[in-house]
C-alpha cells in the first residue's frame, strides 16, 4: 500500500491564466505553442516533492509530507474537465479555478464552477495577475503572504478592494470563499490564493496549500494498491515517427510494456498490447515537452504517459483504459459502461458532435441548461451523412449541427450548400450555445416578418406640416409613421372612420419603400383626397384593417405601441359597429 500523488485539474476562463501559471512552475513555455495563446489540447505535468520543497522553502520550514509530489492536469476549459472520468466520477483529486483579479467571474468561470459543483471536487481558486493591481510591488517567485508585507497601504488597498468583489461574487454563486491563511476549517470555506503567473508571486503558496490539502483530506483516496492499471484517455494523437499514440492518465496500478489492455471506443471497447510506455520528466510537460520521453518498462499510478499499442482503431479521447488481467467480461463490461455517453434525447431537438465523450456530455449539460433539445448526439468530425441526419427535422430551427471542438470532413464541406442545415462550430462551449440561439432568434424575427407581411398590419401616421409635395391625385405629403407599420396598397382612415384614400406609393428621400415602420418619417403617396379638404397636415389616420383579420393579428407577438394602435382602430370602427372586432 502506497500513496499516489493527487491530481489536480487547472480550469478556468480563457486568457485568465491557467496554463502560463503551470509554465512557470514547471519553467517552460507551452503557452505560446497553442493556436492563438489559447490551450487547445488537455496537458500533464508531474511536480514531485523536492521540487515543492525548493520552491515552498520559506513556508513549509522543517515539515514533512509523505504525499510523493503533484500531478497537474492543464485542460483546454471546463469542458474537458468532464473528459477526465474515472470510477464514474471525476478523475481529479483536486481542482485549481484560475481567476484573473482585476476581471473577477467570467461566463467559463460560472461554467467551470458549476462543473466542479457537480462532480462534488474540492478546489482551491488562484486569483492570478495581482501584479497588475495598482501600486503593487511584485516579487519574482516570493511567497505572497511574505510579499504582502512589503506593499503600501494603498496598494494593499487596492488589492482588497479587488479581492472582496471576488469573495463577494462566489458567495452569490453560493461559495464561501476566503484568503488561504484566514480560513480555520477548509471543509467549509475555499482557500484563496492571491498569485501573480508572470512573477511566480504566490506559486510557493499554491503548492503548499494543495499538498497540506491532500495529505490531511485525501491521504485515504490516495492510497494505492498494487493491481492492474486503471486510466482515462487524455488524447489520441498521430506523431510524427510514432505515428497514432495515446496520452493516458494512469490513476490506480501498475502498467508494463506487453500488457493487453482493453480501451473505449465509439463502439466496444478494443482489446489491444502495449508496445512502448513514453514518459515525460518530472516538470516536463506531455503535450509540448522539453526533453525527449522517458522509455520505460513500467509505470505506477498516478502518472501521465504516452502509449503506442499495436491498434488504437476507434479510440476516443475521455475513454477508460484498463490492463486486462483478471475478469475479462467484468472489465469489457466496465469499460463499456463508462464509455456510455449519458445524455438525455427528444423526439425533436438539435444534433450535436464533440471531440470526445466528456465535452459531448459539457456541451448537452450546457444545451440543457438552456432549454435547447437534443435529438442526436455522435464523437467526430462533420460528415455528409450528418448533414443528411439533420436536414431530416421537420423544424427548421432543428436544422442545425452544434459542433464543439471539431472539423468538416471534406464530404460535408462539398455537400453544405445543398442541404438545409446551419452548421455552428466554435471551441467554446458556451459559445456554441449562444451562437445557436442568437441564430434562433434572428430566425424567429425573420418568420414574424415574413407573417407580418402576408397580412394588414396595426399603423398609424401624422401628416408632417411643410411636407406637402402635391395636393391630389395623387396627394403626396410627408408622414411620421406614430406606430406599427404601413404598406403599399393599405387603405386609410381618419378618427372618425372614414375612408381617407389608399397608399400607392412610399419613398424615403429617393428610394421607394414597400413599407415603413414607427419611428421613420417618409413620403407617401395617397390615391382619393385632396389635402386642406377630406385630410390636412398634422391629421392622424390609421390603416384599415378587416374585421376577419383582427383576431389573427392578436395572435402576433404586438408590443405595446403596435397593440395600443390596434385598439384605437377598434374603437374608431366600434363608433358605426358596436360589435365591429368582436
Amino acid at each position: 500500500m502506497t500513496n499516489r500523488q493527487p491530481i489536480v485539474s487547472v480550469l478556468g476562463h480563457v486568457d485568465h491564466g491557467k496554463t502560463s501559471l503551470l509554465d512557470y512552475i514547471r519553467g517552460t513555455a507551452v503557452w505560446r505553442g497553442e493556436a492563438g495563446y489559447i490551450t487547445q489540447h488537455i496537458g500533464a505535468t508531474e511536480v514531485p516533492l523536492d521540487h515543492i520543497y525548493k520552491v515552498c522553502g520559506p513556508l513549509i520550514g522543517k515539515r514533512q509530507f509523505n504525499v510523493p509530489g503533484l500531478l497537474f492536469i492543464d485542460t483546454p476549459g471546463h469542458h474537458a474537465f468532464t473528459t477526465l472520468r474515472a470510477r464514474g466520477g471525476s478523475l481529479a483529486d483536486l481542482a485549481v479555478l484560475v481567476v484573473d483579479i482585476n476581471e473577477g467571474l467570467k461566463p467559463q468561470t460560472i461554467e467551470s464552477m458549476n462543473i466542479l459543483r457537480k462532480y462534488k471536487t474540492p478546489f482551491v481558486i488562484v486569483l492570478n495577475k495581482i501584479d497588475l493591481v495598482q501600486g503593487w510591488r511584485s516579487e519574482k517567485g516570493a511567497p505572497f503572504i511574505l510579499n504582502m508585507r512589503n506593499q503600501t497601504e494603498e496598494a494593499v488597498a487596492a488589492f482588497e478592494e479587488k479581492m472582496y468583489k471576488v469573495i463577494e461574487r462566489f458567495s452569490m454563486e453560493g461559495f464561501s470563499a476566503d484568503r488561504y491563511d484566514r480560513i480555520e476549517d477548509f471543509t467549509r470555506n475555499i482557500a484563496l490564493i492571491p498569485a501573480s503567473a508572470k512573477t511566480g508571486e504566490g506559486v510557493p503558496d499554491l503548492l503548499l496549500v494543495l499538498i497540506g490539502l491532500a495529505q490531511r483530506f485525501l491521504e485515504a483516496q490516495l492510497t494505492t494498491e498494487e493491481g492492474p492499471a486503471k486510466g482515462t484517455i487524455l488524447e489520441v494523437k498521430e506523431e510524427k515517427g510514432l505515428g497514432p499514440t495515446i496520452d493516458v492518465i494512469i490513476y490506480s496500478g501498475t502498467l508494463a510494456k506487453g500488457d493487453q489492455v482493453a480501451l473505449g471506443t465509439r463502439t466496444h471497447p478494443l482489446i489491444t498490447k502495449v508496445k512502448a510506455i513514453l514518459k515525460p520528466r518530472p516538470l516536463d510537460e506531455i503535450r509540448d515537452p522539453r526533453d525527449k520521453f522517458d522509455s520505460v518498462d513500467e509505470i505506477h499510478a498516478a502518472a501521465g504517459v504516452k502509449l503506442l499499442c499495436q491498434s488504437l482503431e476507434g479510440v476516443v479521447a475521455g475513454a477508460p483504459l484498463r490492463a486486462l488481467k483478471g475478469n475479462r467480461s467484468k472489465i469489457l463490461e466496465e469499460i463499456a459502461q463508462e464509455t456510455k455517453v449519458n445524455i438525455q434525447v427528444a423526439d425533436a431537438g438539435i444534433y450535436i458532435k464533440a471531440d470526445a465523450l466528456g465535452s459531448l456530455e459539457a456541451l448537452a449539460f450546457e444545451a440543457d441548461r438552456a432549454q435547447i433539445p437534443i435529438r442526436k448526439y455522435e464523437v467526430g468530425d462533420i460528415s455528409r451523412r450528418d448533414l443528411i441526419e439533420a436536414s431530416s427535422h421537420t423544424d427548421p430551427l432543428h436544422k442545425a449541427i452544434l459542433a464543439f471542438n471539431i472539423a468538416m470532413l471534406p464530404d460535408a464541406k462539398e455537400a453544405l450548400p445543398g442541404y438545409p442545415v446551419k452548421v455552428f462550430l466554435n471551441n467554446v462551449v458556451y459559445g456554441l450555445i449562444d451562437d445557436y440561439k442568437a441564430w434562433v432568434a434572428e430566425e424567429k424575427r425573420k418568420a414574424e416578418e415574413a407573417k407580418r407581411g402576408l397580412v394588414a398590419f396595426p399603423g398609424k401616421v401624422r401628416l408632417l406640416p411643410n411636407c406637402v409635395f402635391r395636393i391630389s391625385k395623387p396627394a403626396i405629403v410627408g408622414v411620421r409613421v406614430l406606430g406599427g407599420r404601413i404598406r403599399t396598397g393599405q387603405t386609410l382612415l381618419d378618427r372618425e372612420g372614414n375612408d381617407i384614400g389608399k397608399v400607392r406609393s412610399i419613398r424615403s428621400g429617393e428610394d421607394p419603400q414597400k413599407e415603413a415602420i414607427a419611428g421613420q418619417e417618409v413620403a407617401v403617396a395617397i390615391e382619393g383626397p385632396t389635402i386642406g379638404r377630406q385630410v390636412d397636415v398634422e391629421d392622424v389616420l390609421w390603416v384599415d384593417i378587416l374585421e376577419s383579420e383582427v383576431q389573427g393579428i392578436s395572435d402576433y407577438d404586438l408590443n405595446t405601441d403596435e397593440r395600443m394602435v390596434l385598439d384605437e382602430l377598434i374603437d374608431i370602427k366600434r363608433k358605426k359597429d358596436k360589435f365591429w372586432g368582436m
